[in-house]
């Protein structure tokens, strides 16, 4: 983009809201807040990509607000800021790996690993206590050694050798699309940019929590059967967002009534305002998502590019 001349990058500026004109039903302009001189400045465009993480792009839109839209840009449905989701992790294991402390090898080890989810994938894998699924980030390294007792020459001598190896396992699972999961702005309490402020309402529920008891016992029956040693297992709850995967708040979908984005990432209701980060998603997988959003955008792209060369934006 910086190739072609056409790029402006423009820091310290705080994007406050995207104008709307009801004559041409369309969006007209950016509203941004200078962040060192709080000079408000407008920027003009045929087409405008809202792509601030979702819960900044959610914010814009909630605080673009106008006669024709009075709750939000583009939000006749209401979905809105609604349907927050994340990924919910804080659950695994870890264990020690008996054997192989008598070789070493240097450099970097291809100790990483993933397991892809494996609940809720047929009818083989159909569970009755909850829906979607989960999967893992693991890996395997070696440990310090320790000495038990030692001191002097023999402390040192003895914390200059490896120790055994220990292996981990972090489950990641989906977390559904819950219409009463929201945030959404604050108009009494402002920043000091004068910017509303964002609350959330947010949290794990029946099935999520329910899946992170299987995905714990999985992962313990996985280290069991590998022969593993002094399994330790963990379920600390955490609240949506901690896994910075947020997704939701703007969603797609084929009814105006109950999304706000259309298949094309494009607004219903607005439709040269396109929004492709993860504010569109309507589910979350167990996967990181930002290699979707990835393609989403240039997707979203070369069909905005389509309906100008067509004169249809």
């Amino acid at each position: 983009a910086e190739a072609t001349g056409n790029l402006t990058i423009r820091p310290n500026s705080i994007v406050s809201e995207i104008v709307y004109d009801k004559d041409s039903k369309k969006a007209s302009s950016v509203r941004v807040i200078d962040r060192e001189t709080r000079e408000e400045i407008q920027f003009f465009a045929r087409v405008i990509f809202c792509n601030a993480s979702t819960i900044g792009t959610a914010a814009i839109l909630l605080n673009s607000r106008s006669e024709s839209f009075p709750n939000g840009l583009g939000n006749s449905s209401g979905e809105l800021g609604h349907n927050i989701m994340d990924h919910h992790y804080g659950m695994g294991v870890a264990a020690r790996v008996p054997g192989f402390e008598d070789r070493y090898s240097k450099g970097r080890k291809p100790g990483g690993f993933y397991i892809p989810r494996f609940r809720n994938i047929d009818e083989h894998t159909k569970r009755q206590d909850y829906v979607r699924g989960f999967g893992y980030q693991g890996g395997i390294k070696r440990g310090h050694n320790n000495p038990d007792g030692a001191f002097g020459k023999e402390l040192k001598e003895g914390i200059f050798k490896p120790g055994p190896y220990y292996i981990y396992i972090v489950a990641f699972g989906e977390i559904l699309p819950h219409h009463d999961n929201k945030m959404f702005l604050n108009f009494e309490k402002r920043d000091q940019y004068g910017m509303p402020t964002i609350t959330f309402d947010a949290e794990l529920r029946e099935n999520e929590l329910t899946m992170r008891e299987d995905a714990v016992n999985c992962a313990v029956e996985m280290l069991e059967a590998a022969g593993c040693e002094d399994i330790e297992s963990y379920n600390n709850v955490t609240a949506p967002g901690a896994c910075i995967h947020e997704m939701g708040t703007a969603r797609m979908g084929h009814d105006p009534k109950t999304s706000v984005l259309n298949k094309w990432n494009q607004m219903h209701e607005v439709p040269n305002v396109f929004v492709t980060d993860g504010a569109c998603m309507t589910s979350s997988g167990t996967q990181n998502p930002s290699i979707t959003y990835m393609a989403l955008t240039a997707r979203a792209v070369d069909y905005a590019d389509r309906q100008i060369k067509e004169g249809k934006l």
